[in-house]
């Protein structure tokens, strides 16, 4: 039974890490998940409450910049509150505009790009903290 519990957690972790480049997947909430699984099996003996505190934090920051990414680069290039919640084509819908909706998108496409870089940074950090609790 623990063998399975440990690859069903080392499988939420891939699984994670491949979400992070995937709009679909969730990856950090599922990294965060493999991890926290992982914690359970082994009765928090090597990854602790700090080290949880510690990935939930970076799990948290992880998600946010997938949102605020976006968003900021959106609004960086005057985009209206439409615009930056449906970035092209809100903007599109709010001004009639096509040239300042192409830029909208663009600067949108930008800062999902930043987004994504920072969240596998995010989650190459997570694993490394979670190795590092179970090596030492």
């Amino acid at each position: 039974m623990t063998t399975s519990l440990w690859i069903a957690a080392v499988l939420l972790i891939i699984v994670g890490v491949a979400g992070t480049v995937l709009p679909a997947l969730p990856g950090i909430p599922l990294i965060f998940g493999g991890v926290l699984l992982a914690a359970w099996i082994d009765d928090f003996q090597r990854i602790g409450t700090w080290t949880l505190v510690v990935l939930a934090v970076l799990a948290v920051f992880g998600v946010a910049v997938d949102y605020v990414a976006a968003a900021l680069s959106a609004q960086r290039v005057g985009a209206s509150r439409q615009g930056v919640i449906g970035a092209a084509i809100g903007e599109f819908l709010a001004h009639r505009n096509a040239l300042r909706a192409g830029k909208v998108g663009a600067a949108t496409w930008f800062g999902l790009l930043v987004g994504t870089a920072v969240k596998i940074a995010v989650a190459f950090t997570m694993i490394g903290v979670f190795l590092a609790a179970l090596v030492f």
